[in-house]
C-alpha cells in the first residue's frame, strides 16, 4: 500500500508565501490581484498551468524575465519563512510505522521541492520518491502525476491513497481512481461542494490524525 503526499499545503506551508509573491509580481504587470485571489485561483496547479492562465489575463505574452524573477523571490522567501505543516512529521512517521510506503507527487517543480523539502528537513527522507508535474504531460486535475507515481513505485492504483489540500488535487486523485484524504485545516471546503460528498473523499483538519484515519479505511 502506498500513501502519495502532495507537497505544497500538505507537507510544507508554502502556498500563502507563494501567493503573496505572485500577487506582488502581477501587480507589477498592472493586474490588480490580491494574495487571497491568487491563493484561491491558482492553488494546486502547476506553474505551467498558472502561466497559461496568466497569458489569458494579460491578453498577450508574459514579459521575458517575469517567471525567473518571481521564482527567485519566492525561493528567497521560502528560505527565510517556510515551515512544515503542523503535525506532518508525526503523520509521516506514523504512516510508515504502520507499514505504508510513502512518496510525494506535486504540481511543483523538482527545484522548488528541493528548496522547500530541504528547508524543513525532509528532502533526504523522500529523495528518490519525489515526483513532479514536469515529469508528466498533464498537471492536476488530470490524474497523470498520481498514476505516474504509482507506476514508478510499482504499486497498483487501487492500492494507493492520496493526501491533498486542493480541489485540483482531489479531482486528480479521483480521476486516478484513488481514495483521497482532503486536508482542510480551516474547514473551508471545496469550490465544488459535491466533491466533499463523494464516497472516496475523506476530509480531515489535523495532519497528526492521518495515521489513525488510514487505519479506519
Amino acid at each position: 500500500m502506498l500513501v502519495i503526499f502532495d507537497c505544497d499545503g500538505v507537507i510544507v506551508d508554502s502556498e500563502i508565501i507563494a501567493a503573496q509573491v505572485f500577487a506582488e509580481h502581477l501587480q507589477g504587470l498592472d493586474l490588480n490581484v490580491t494574495p487571497e485571489e491568487c491563493f484561491a485561483r491558482f492553488k494546486g496547479y502547476s506553474m505551467k498551468t498558472c502561466m497559461k492562465e496568466l497569458v489569458e489575463m494579460l491578453g498577450g505574452p508574459i514579459p521575458e524575465h517575469f517567471l525567473r524573477g518571481m521564482q527567485a523571490e519566492t525561493f528567497a522567501r521560502f528560505e527565510s519563512e517556510l515551515k512544515a505543516i503542523s503535525g506532518i512529521e508525526h503523520a509521516i512517521s506514523g504512516v510508515e510505522r504502520d507499514g505504508w510506503r510513502t512518496c510525494i507527487a506535486s504540481g511543483g517543480s523538482h527545484s522548488k521541492m528541493r528548496v522547500t523539502l530541504g528547508k524543513v528537513g525532509l528532502w533526504e527522507h523522500f529523495e528518490g520518491r519525489i515526483y513532479s508535474a514536469v515529469d508528466v504531460v498533464n498537471g492536476k486535475p488530470a490524474p497523470d502525476i498520481f498514476l505516474y507515481a504509482a507506476e514508478q513505485e510499482a504499486v497498483a492504483p487501487e492500492r494507493c491513497v492520496v493526501i491533498e489540500d486542493s480541489q485540483a488535487g482531489v479531482e486528480a486523485a479521483l480521476a486516478a481512481e484513488m481514495p483521497v484524504f482532503f486536508y482542510d485545516p480551516q474547514e473551508e471546503g471545496l469550490r465544488d461542494k459535491a466533491l466533499l460528498a463523494h464516497d472516496r473523499v475523506y476530509p480531515f483538519c489535523q495532519m497528526a490524525q492521518l495515521p489513525a484515519l488510514l487505519k479506519m479505511m
